[in-house]
């Protein structure tokens, strides 16, 4: 399995082929995914690309880090695992006290 970066400040047309291309001169790059708003289908700004080894993970943050690409400053880094949100817990939906109003 490969070390998956985060690509964060991206330009809002960066799409994940040019983010594949840019960080195949680092090595293998297994995937390249922009990650798009669900409502509005337009980019969050960000991305995450999978390099085939952690040598080449290593080798694209020095390289691709603060390298600016259509207009912006790229933030590359290891991505962090993804924390597990719990279905449970209190739910705050606002409103008022739930009584009669006075």
């Amino acid at each position: 399995m490969g070390t998956r970066l985060y690509v964060g400040n991206l330009s809002y047309e960066t799409t994940g082929d040019e983010l594949k291309e840019l960080f195949s001169a680092s090595g293998e790059v297994v995937s390249s995914d922009v990650v798009m708003d669900r409502q509005t289908g337009r980019s969050k700004g960000f991305a995450f690309v999978e390099m085939g080894s952690e040598e080449a993970a290593k080798a694209a943050i020095s390289a691709q880090h603060d390298v600016e690409l259509n207009g912006r400053k790229l933030n590359v880094n290891e991505a962090k695992p993804r924390e597990e949100r719990s279905g449970s817990g209190p739910r705050n939906f606002g409103g008022g006290y739930g009584g009669k109003r006075f």
